[in-house]
């Protein structure tokens, strides 16, 4: 059997995958307990505490996850921290997650620090990121980046975005093969 067929099943084999050290399989249990899906009580503690070990096993997806509950989230009753939030999306970044390298521009941009912002969305940019692209573009109308920088940041964009299309990735697209794995059809 490919697919599993229930929500207990998805989840018991989760955990036979987390029994085996799957960092993916921690991150997706995490994202369970942090709806309250798949047959799993909305538990925001246990959320966070898969997600570090998701993130200490390699996901850095799981780590900019943590960095979004320190930073947006009031409602969690995990301590809002941007202090932490930033050191999460740090490990997130240097795991080569680009979401998490251009939330650090943002958050570089609302403490002032433009430049330093920038700096972070021209390499999120560079690896595909296309919000950060349009900040880098904001950037550049704004007198923040040079037209050399702009045009190589541009440049590097779409060479990311052609490397990331493929046929077969098109076709998967196109024939409706992915999962989801929430109710409101959001994995996380």
């Amino acid at each position: 059997m490919l697919f599993a067929n229930s929500d207990k099943e998805h989840i018991k084999r989760t955990k036979k995958l987390m029994d085996k050290g799957n960092a993916e399989a921690f991150n997706l249990l995490a994202g369970c307990y942090h709806r309250g899906v798949m047959g799993m009580p909305q538990d925001y503690q246990k959320a966070v505490e898969l997600s570090i070990k998701a993130g200490e096993l390699g996901c850095s997806y799981a780590y900019n996850n943590l960095g979004m509950y320190l930073y947006y989230d009031s409602g969690l009753p995990v301590q809002i921290s941007k202090k932490e939030a930033i050191h999460y999306y740090e490990l997130a970044a240097m795991g080569g997650f680009v979401d998490a390298r251009h939330n650090l521009g943002v958050s570089e941009w609302e403490k002032g620090n433009k430049h330093r912002g920038i700096k972070h969305f021209m390499i999120a940019a560079r690896g595909g990121h296309e919000k950060s692209l349009g900040a880098v573009k904001i950037g550049f109308k704004k007198g923040l980046v040079t037209k050399d920088e702009y045009a190589n940041t541009l440049r590097a964009y779409q060479t990311r975005q052609d490397e990331m299309k493929s046929d077969e990735r098109d076709k998967a697209a196109a024939s409706d093969m992915f999962i989801s794995f929430t109710d409101d059809g959001q994995y996380f």
